[in-house]
């Protein structure tokens, strides 16, 4: 039996609608909806949830894989097809869920979305490597913070830039998913379900906004430059926000979500 049919993700489920599922994440869990709960529940049934190892849902012994996990609620809930907003993390994982499933994905909305295979730049490698040297050393304290710094911060401001809230909702989320993590280790092993999703996103064809902060790591400024040319994305950036433009701009995010899916809906 594999990790995914042994323990239940944790999810929440709000408004009538079209359905819209919330993909939070690898910094964050479900909580980083928080700002778009009441306003997307207002015209869509809305599904938000965590992930295995992250919030409410438990990491356990065993293979489990993330866009499976999605499928599995997709079909468990009857919602497909579905609008998937997924951002960072919870973006790629939508990106395969809609290459192995297009029949259960009715639109996209990317946000500082990630691609297996892109090139990281050495400002995301660098951050990566102060994150495992802290693990390694038991401090926690500085794993977070180097991820809070890395991508709520971004590369061009000051931790005195950034919303103070903001910063210490993230840094909970973040902590939350490493006291998850690090207790099961390599025993719980993660596989992706399209491993070459990045040579087939000429293969999606619904309908994609992708959404980027300007104050994002250029990586992710490359990555959406990429999905527009190669799925016919709309791209939009969001100024004065950086991997998380739903938390730290959350009036912009959702007057250009809702905007975008109200407009695929309109008869």
């Amino acid at each position: 039996m594999n990790a995914a049919e042994q323990a239940e993700l944790y999810r929440e489920v709000a408004g009538e609608g079209p359905p819209v599922v919330l993909v939070h994440a690898g910094i964050c869990d479900s909580r980083m909806w928080d700002p778009q709960w009441e306003t997307f529940s207002r015209a869509h049934r809305v599904v938000r949830y965590d992930m295995r190892g992250f919030g409410r849902s438990p990491l356990v012994p065993g293979r489990y894989s993330p866009p499976g996990d999605l499928i599995a609620l997709l079909d468990e809930l009857a919602l497909g097809p579905a609008a998937l907003v997924g951002a960072s993390m919870g973006g790629g994982i939508s990106l395969q869920v809609a290459v192995a499933r297009p029949d259960l994905v009715s639109a996209l909305v990317l946000v500082g979305t990630g691609v297996r295979g892109h090139d990281w730049s050495e400002y995301v490698t660098r951050a990566w490597e102060e994150e495992e040297a802290a693990v390694e050393r038991d401090d926690l304290d500085a794993a977070v913070e180097v991820n809070v710094r890395t991508w709520v911060d971004g590369p061009d401001r000051s931790p005195e830039q950034v919303d103070p809230e903001v910063r210490a909702r993230v840094a909970e989320m973040q902590r939350r998913a490493f006291e998850l993590l690090l207790p099961v280790g390599d025993a719980a092993q993660e596989e992706p379900l399209v491993l070459d999703v990045g040579e087939r996103l000429g293969e999606i064809s619904v309908p994609t906004l992708v959404v980027v902060g300007d104050h994002d790591a250029e990586d992710m400024h490359v990555i959406a430059e990429r999905l527009e040319r190669e799925i016919g994305a709309t791209r939009v950036t969001i100024e004065g926000a950086a991997h998380l433009p739903s938390l730290e701009k959350p009036h912009e995010f959702d007057e250009l979500a809702l905007g975008f899916l109200a407009e695929l809906e309109a008869p």
